[in-house]
């Protein structure tokens, strides 16, 4: 896998027929950032150029070139992450939609999400944002505890995460989800429950909960360091996974990736595409891309990303083109964490020997053709992809 770093030198890519093709929009700002993010992100105070209209210049400038580079493929899904693109109003989300129908062909049924965060989202951001055919939402609700929220540097109060739900299904949105966080110091198992019945109770038909990981270079990662507080347990993380999982499965919405369930029909299909071998272009400022078999990253600053574009040059960083071992690797790798399993016919005789084991182990169960993670091998998916691959 060969590694090359220079902007703006990205080869001939072409999607591989007969896999979805997806588009990743990334937003980068934040009104403040949070303790334990090290996403690629800037608030107000670090960015000394770009505001957002210049940004969504530029990305209108990264779609046209992105759309000569590629031959017309039409898009199942879009998605709009961060950053926190609620913070650009939702008349500014409604006319990144615009933009990108202005230069892709967009499929009758494609899903369309933005996420948002409960602080910047109101009745009127759904508003338009639906009126503009978004069709799914995702917002960042982490907790219902004062005291997680306040660990995790959340600005939210713990009530307007339920409420935001509430708004955009209210608005008419096909499909909303809240995301959670676990695992935070300080929290209990009754914050933990009380989140996800609070996120059960607003009717949404997605959650998707996530172990905290403390990340270096961030706040978080400080004072752990400094002993102001503990790191995460694996055994509490264990435990309060099989909370989360009894208490959503009970509530009717069913595992379909590792850290994320859903009622049938509400699973995030771009998501899916990622974990299912899809394609997508990665627009925005340090977005990743996938066709054909090459990976690429953009350049992370804003002002960076400009810049290039301005000039007519794609904001790429530097790129990598995976070999056969490489995408078995990542094939193994993501479809071990789906509930739809992982195909036989995917591994190879020392790789089958290999799932022996591990079902023997209770950590994989043969279902017809294909291996699915037990509850137990969910808590060790990571342990499991590297038994199958030896």
């Amino acid at each position: 896998m060969p590694l090359r770093e220079a902007a703006g030198d990205l080869p001939a890519v072409q999607p591989t027929p007969g896999r979805p093709f997806g588009l990743y929009v990334h937003v980068p700002f934040c009104f403040t950032r949070c303790g334990y993010c090290d996403f690629n992100t800037y608030t107000p105070a670090e960015l000394g150029g770009v505001n957002p209209d210049a940004w969504m210049e530029a990305l209108g400038a990264e779609l046209r070139l992105a759309a000569a580079r590629l031959d017309g493929p039409t898009v199942s899904t879009v998605f709009v992450g961060g950053g926190t693109p609620s913070l650009l109003g939702g008349e500014r989300i409604a006319r990144l939609l615009g933009m990108v129908r202005d230069h892709f062909v967009l499929a009758p049924d494609a899903e369309i999400t933005t996420e948002a965060n409960p602080e910047s989202a109101w009745p009127d951001f759904f508003a338009a944002t639906r009126a503009a055919g978004y069709t799914r939402v995702s917002l960042g609700m982490q907790s219902v505890s004062p005291r997680v929220l306040g660990v995790l540097d959340r600005i939210h109060t713990p009530n307007r995460s339920a409420a935001a739900a509430r708004e955009a299904l209210a608005e008419g949105f096909e499909h909303v989800s809240l995301d959670l966080i676990y695992g935070t110091p300080g929290e209990s198992d009754d914050d933990l429950l009380s989140s996800v019945d609070t996120a059960v109770s607003t009717g949404v038909d997605h959650v998707s909960a996530y172990a905290l990981v403390v990340e270096e270079g961030t706040a978080l990662a400080r004072r752990v360091r400094r002993g102001e507080l503990s790191a995460p347990d694996d055994d509490v993380l264990a435990h309060r996974y099989e909370l989360v999982d009894a208490r959503l499965s009970e509530a009717g919405l069913n595992w379909y990736e590792v850290s994320n369930w859903s009622r049938p029909g509400g699973e995030c299909r771009h998501n899916l595409g990622y974990w299912n071998g899809g394609q997508w272009w990665g627009a925005g400022p340090g977005a990743h891309g996938y066709v054909g078999a090459t990976r690429w990253w953009n350049v992370k600053h804003p002002n960076n990303y400009a810049e290039l574009l301005a000039g007519g040059t794609l904001p790429v960083s530097g790129f990598e083109q995976l070999d056969g071992d490489a995408l078995h690797t990542e094939e193994v790798l993501l479809k071990t964490r789906l509930r739809q399993g992982l195909p036989l016919d995917r591994l190879g005789d020392a790789e089958r020997q290999n799932a022996q084991t591990a079902v023997a182990d209770g950590l994989l169960v043969a279902e017809g053709e294909r291996l699915v993670l037990t509850p137990r091998g969910r808590l060790l998916a990571d342990g499991v992809v590297r038994t199958l691959l030896g």
